[in-house]
């Protein structure tokens, strides 16, 4: 190959790299993070992994600085769009954790080790119970969700068309994913009612590529919403 060859064939490469990962970039609020969330575990972390098991009263009086700056920052977070549905149970925790926060603080200062440690425990549940509101219970349910959130909030309305038909093929590959995931052995006993959502979900994705071809706008429109309503049902499974 010669030397202006190779360059061009480089050159190439590079491009369709960079096209690559900007087609697969999302914006902030298409990503189910809450940043304040994970900076919090830090101060978690020491509580629950290296003070409480040793009853070390000292290393949580120290911690409260930290266990109130971070308190405070995480109730300040602002969710992303991606999780708009889950605000109320995100308001609901936040409020829990502050005021766990509060039994930490005055405990602390009342120098009662014991409600000091038990402050600890209460803290340590209510972020798990803030964690798991924005984790997913599938990794394959959060894959589609992301793909599915661009599409009926970013590009049903306005109404773009090619986006939605990139969108349509993309859950049906994610769908696939999801097809073929297996509940964690807590959640077993929901199994059937997650089958039967999961079914449901899956139809409306194969509704949405048999229409989407077309330039049937409030069709599609419709396969859309149908779509986005039966993955709402699907969630509930798991609330």
């Amino acid at each position: 190959m010669s030397k202006t060859l190779t360059v061009v064939a480089m050159v190439f490469v590079l491009l369709a790299a960079g096209l690559t990962g900007y087609a697969q970039e999302k914006p902030a609020d298409a990503v189910a993070d809450v940043p304040a969330l994970h900076a919090f575990h830090e101060v978690i972390f020491k509580i629950w992994h290296e003070a409480w098991p040793k009853k070390d009263v000292a290393m949580l009086r120290q911690l409260l600085p930290d266990v109130e700056k971070g308190i405070a920052e995480v109730a300040s977070a602002k969710l992303p769009g991606i999780l708009r549905e889950k605000k109320a149970a995100w308001d609901e925790g936040v409020k829990k954790l502050q005021a766990a926060g509060s039994e930490y603080k005055a405990a602390a200062a009342a120098k009662d080790d014991s409600k000091l440690l038990a402050a600890a425990e209460t803290m340590h549940s209510q972020f798990e119970g803030l964690m798991r509101v924005t984790r997913p219970v599938l990794n394959e349910l959060e894959e589609f969700h992301s793909v599915l959130y661009m599409l009926y909030h970013h590009y049903l309305s306005p109404y773009d068309v090619q986006k939605i038909r990139a969108s349509s093929t993309e859950l049906k590959q994610k769908m696939a994913g999801l097809n073929a995931a297996k509940l964690p052995e807590r959640l077993k006993q929901k199994e059937p009612q997650f089958q039967a959502a999961r079914k449901k979900l899956s139809d409306s994705v194969d509704a949405l590529e048999a229409i989407v071809g077309s330039n049937a706008e409030q069709k599609i429109k419709a396969a859309v919403n149908d779509l986005h309503t039966n993955y709402q049902a699907l969630e509930k499974v798991f609330e």
